[in-house]
């Protein structure tokens, strides 16, 4: 997760990342999330700025479970028919049921998995919950999206970065503003990684939610939260995915990638987008 306001940790691409302090008073992109979800894990303040967000988008807590069922998906595929076995998830958010490893080692036992996050009660969580199989492994940073050199640097000591790697970075992209230039983020995320190796992102669309209600949800989180999303717009997910190949479906909403049988044709429909892509090469 990320703030606006203070230094990179590395004095490199994105000059204002940095930790955001632990504040139960303002809501939080996770606690969010978990409470959308059905979690324990939140606040009074997160509480009250998720219903004030449904209020404006009735159709935020659709798109929170979608996007959890595309990791499902989209881990599922990347394990059992691209074959990864090395994940590094960024932006992790509270653990719930069907985490990246649990989906991963499910199919292949011996998958390596590192999450990435940086609030404290994810961290927390992830310390008892995010435990690996016997045959393979699990591990926790304790980083900023931003802090890239961190994040591969201690990525390296349990993934083998000559070998394909699954990149994972969900609903977190949006948390990243232009001033920080989230392309070269994970540019430089995917240069670190071989050909072969896949990348999954999910991010809320400017063509999906009426303009209105997305300034109606900025000067929300402007007065509650302690992170502001970033709408952008369909070609500007495709720009993530530059010299790389995309899988079928393309980019879609992320109910509609490689839907599940008989859930396709929903009336709700989501507000992000997401997509998978091979590095080429």
């Amino acid at each position: 997760m990320t703030t606006d306001e203070s230094a990179a940790p590395d004095g490199g691409i994105a000059g204002k990342a940095g930790p955001l302090p632990f504040d139960t008073s303002r809501a939080h992109q996770a606690r969010v999330y978990d409470y959308v979800l059905g979690g324990k894990d939140n606040y009074e303040a997160d509480r009250a700025a998720t219903e004030a967000w449904l209020r404006i988008d009735p159709g935020m807590a659709f798109t929170a479970r979608a996007n959890r069922a595309f990791l499902g998906r989209a881990v599922r595929y990347l394990a059992a028919e691209a074959g990864m076995r090395q994940f590094l998830d960024i932006g992790t958010g509270i653990p719930t049921a069907g985490n990246t490893h649990q989906v991963a080692q499910a199919i292949a036992p011996q998958s390596r998995v590192v999450y990435v996050d940086y609030d404290p009660i994810v961290l927390a969580h992830a310390r008892a919950l995010l435990i690996g199989s016997e045959a393979g492994a699990t591990e926790y940073i304790d980083a900023d999206l931003r802090d890239t050199d961190t994040i591969l640097d201690r990525a390296a000591q349990l993934l083998d970065f000559s070998q394909p790697v699954a990149v994972t970075l969900l609903s977190i992209l949006h948390a990243i503003p232009d001033a920080d230039d989230p392309h070269a983020i994970v540019a430089k995320v995917m240069d670190a990684v071989p050909p072969g190796s896949h990348l999954a992102v999910s991010h809320v669309g400017s063509e999906l939610l009426q303009e209105d209600k997305q300034d109606g949800v900025r000067n929300l989180a402007n007065r509650v939260a302690q992170q502001t999303p970033t709408y952008r717009s369909r070609e500007q997910m495709a720009r993530f995915f530059d010299g790389m190949d995309l899988v079928e479906p393309g980019i879609v909403r992320v109910e509609e990638w490689r839907a599940d049988p008989g859930t396709a044709g929903a009336p709700a429909r989501s507000s992000m987008w997401c997509a998978v892509g091979r590095k080429a090469g």
